[in-house]
């Protein structure tokens, strides 16, 4: 592309050399009617005051003339193009110019900011323009004199050229120094701008980028909220003006730029949203007629009080419509007083409209798994266009030229695109456990595959049958108590695992503090992390964060109890699938349980039990010998989690010794190194045939 994009310059340049003979030559025509050698260098002469007077009064009287195009594009360019366009790609201005949407004015303009970096003469003669030695670069005040010929075109130009405008809104011109009035500002060409344009390759999207901008959203994903009529009317007032602020409160953070963009669509104008300036966000916004979007869920608790209080006042001393978005209202009262503000609570998105979601991002999907999905994820626009995205690529690329089915790549890219954001006191499972792993009496079996069944039916019980209207919550609860190594952290994956989601485990060593409220935000924290990755919240051995709520005797009992408080608030207000458990039910704080749907115990494993979990202990490819006597080890009384750990144990001592089998006795050597962990007496008579091995595992 080289050779084309400099033959490219050439052409324009060539238009624009004419144009600075041009501005040349009216500059020297007006010196030589201002220039009197025995007195300019020391006063402005009446003559000379005379000649300054005319020219701004021509000025003025043709500032009203209609803004005349320059000359028409030169054949030789036209052809360039049509050759580049055979050739399958697009001259690099012409990108430039797309990409930025630059007028035939801006390009001219960005061109001679940039012709000092291809030759020094321009300087100079930058500088005889401007009359000033002093000011050698591409300034406002040059731009304007050598790309218009007209007050009209002059004043058009300037715009184009102004802070708002996409030259510099967008950084490819880029302010050098200051300037005591805008026509003297000098521009430069942002870094990298020459070289793409003389074909030398780069990224156009990396040339330039308007922080502020929010562009409009994609049309392959359906907004849940333009079906919304009490967010039109609240957009239509918007953009009327009979609103100029507008409150959008209760929507979560990835739902927020679905619901504001739907809300300009209404008002008919383009988004914007705050960037580091709050008050040239403002004058941005109210040049290019936009709606400023600012999230306000960062805008609360004293330390944010500078931040807040400087968009409050800035605010104050404008009427840009603004809309502000959080999960909590931010109502500065004067500011609701100073300015014509409603607000409107944002309902989450329902199932209707998921299904509609799901459906627009992938077409092809049928009608049971569009419905599973939509039970399943509650996604933002954002993330249903980047689910797509991906599980597009994963098809054409596993099909080899042919793309395959996209329904089978669907699952892949959800969890490309949502697992994996744990951290802090939350760490992220990726379930391995199946329901074959699972061993528990048949009431607790059943219990268990009820939760994942519940958990899928909620959704549209919740909202095709109306429940949702007469329940105080939403999503799943699960309470699952028993003695240690019984299998309620392996239930709890296995039940994610049926889903297809995520389990989040909470660290609760990093949630409670003893700082009064740490605890509540760390617990925030680990909410917010399992709503927005779609995952199932575990909260493992929960004893001592939703224990019982004591009497109120010492200062600590009251911040305690109002820890125990917000969390049975959280817990309700969670949509997800949340399981705790608990070593003691009776640890747990009844005002906690009667929230649960369900309650599972898990009681010791009974001897049919124990030799199904010794079976499983050992994994297919385990070299077992034929004298482990599994109905022997079955009856004695171990958890799960001690068959488990006593299986391993032996492994390693059949592997440390030498052995090509895992024999009977390295399996009674594990047992008792297990008994010994946990502090009891393995009898000898508890091993029945196999009790001489107890001593020789005593001395190994």
């Amino acid at each position: 592309m080289g050779e084309p994009a400099v033959e490219h310059l050439r052409i324009r340049l060539a238009g624009l050399h004419r144009a600075l003979r041009a501005a040349v030559e009216r500059q020297a025509r007006l010196a030589a009617r201002l220039t009197r050698p025995d007195l300019t260098p020391y006063c402005v002469t009446d003559e000379q005051v005379d000649v300054l007077l005319g020219e701004v009064h021509a000025f003025t009287d043709t500032m009203a003339e209609p803004y005349a195009p320059g000359q028409p594009e030169p054949e030789a360019e036209r052809d360039l193009r049509r050759r580049a366009s055979a050739g399958g790609t697009a001259l690099p201005l012409d990108a430039l110019a797309a990409r930025f949407g630059l007028t035939r004015a801006e390009q001219d303009a960005l061109l001679l900011a940039a012709a000092p970096e291809l030759d020094r003469g321009y300087e100079r003669i930058y500088a005889y323009i401007v009359d000033n030695l002093n000011r050698r670069l591409p300034s406002v005040e040059l731009l304007i004199a050598v790309g218009a010929n007209s007050a009209a075109a002059r004043l058009a130009l300037r715009r184009s050229l102004g802070p708002a405008a996409p030259l510099r809104r967008y950084g490819l011109l880029r302010e050098h120094g200051e300037a005591a009035v805008e026509l003297a500002q000098e521009l430069i060409p942002a870094p990298g701008v020459l070289d793409f344009l003389l074909g030398w390759g780069g990224d156009v999207g990396l040339l330039g980028h308007d922080p502020g901008e929010v562009a409009p959203p994609e049309p392959r994903v359906l907004s849940p909220y333009l079906s919304s009529a009490p967010l039109t009317r609240l957009g239509r007032a918007l953009g009327s003006g009979d609103l100029d602020l507008a409150g959008l409160w209760g929507c979560p953070p990835d739902g927020q730029l679905d619901a504001v963009q739907a809300l300009a669509r209404s008002a008919g104008a383009p988004l914007r949203t705050l960037t580091a300036d709050p008050e040239a966000d403002l004058r941005t916004a109210a040049v290019l007629g936009a709606v400023l979007w600012i999230p306000t869920d960062d805008l609360h608790g004293e330390p944010r009080r500078p931040t807040a209080d400087a968009v409050s006042a800035a605010l104050l001393r404008s009427r840009v419509p603004v809309c502000l978005t959080g999960l909590k209202p931010w109502r500065p009262a004067g500011l609701l007083a100073a300015r014509a503000y409603a607000e409107l609570t944002v309902p989450v998105p329902g199932f209707t409209d998921r299904r509609a979601m799901w459906s627009a991002a992938l077409p092809d999907l049928n009608g049971t798994l569009l419905e599973d999905l939509a039970v399943r994820y509650r996604m933002s626009g954002g993330e249903l266009r980047a689910v797509a995205a991906v599980a597009d690529a994963g098809a054409r690329l596993a099909g080899n030229g042919h793309p395959e089915p996209v329904a089978a790549h669907v699952e892949p890219a959800i969890a490309t695109v949502t697992r994996g954001r744990g951290g802090g006191a939350v760490h992220s499972i990726t379930p391995r456990r199946t329901v074959a792993d699972l061993v528990l009496p048949d009431v607790q079996f059943r219990q268990i595959l009820e939760i994942a069944s519940a958990f899928r039916a909620w959704p549209r019980i919740a909202e095709s049958w109306g429940f949702a209207r007469r329940s105080g919550h939403g999503g799943v609860k699960a309470l699952f108590t028993g003695e240690p190594g019984t299998g309620k952290t392996m239930s709890a994956e296995i039940v994610t695992g049926m889903l297809g989601l995520e389990l989040l485990k909470v660290d609760l060593a990093q949630v409670v503090s003893k700082w009064v409220g740490e605890t509540e935000k760390n617990m925030e924290t680990a909410f917010r992390q399992a709503e927005e990755s779609h995952a199932v919240l575990l909260f493992d051995e929960a004893d001592a964060l939703f224990g019982k709520r004591g009497e109120v005797k010492h200062g600590t009992d009251r911040y305690a109890n109002l820890e125990v408080g917000y969390l049975l608030q959280r817990l309700e207000a969670s949509d997800g699938l949340v399981i705790l458990t608990s070593n003691l039910k009776d640890n747990i704080d009844p005002a906690f349980t009667r929230r649960f749907h369900f309650v599972v115990h898990f009681p010791r494993p009974a001897a049919a039990e124990r030799r199904r979990l010794w079976r499983l202990a050992f994994p297919e490819e385990a070299p077992l010998a034929p004298d482990v006597d599994v109905d022997a080890l079955a009856r004695l009384d171990m958890t799960g989690a001690a068959i488990a750990a006593a299986a391993r144990t032996a492994a390693l001592a059949a592997a440390d010794g030498g052995g090509d089998t895992i024999a009977m006795r390295h399996v009674v050597r594990g047992v008792a190194r297990q008994f010994q962990r946990e502090a009891r007496l393995l009898r000898p008579a508890e091993l029945g045939p196999h009790a001489h091995l107890l001593d020789n595992a005593s001395q190994g």
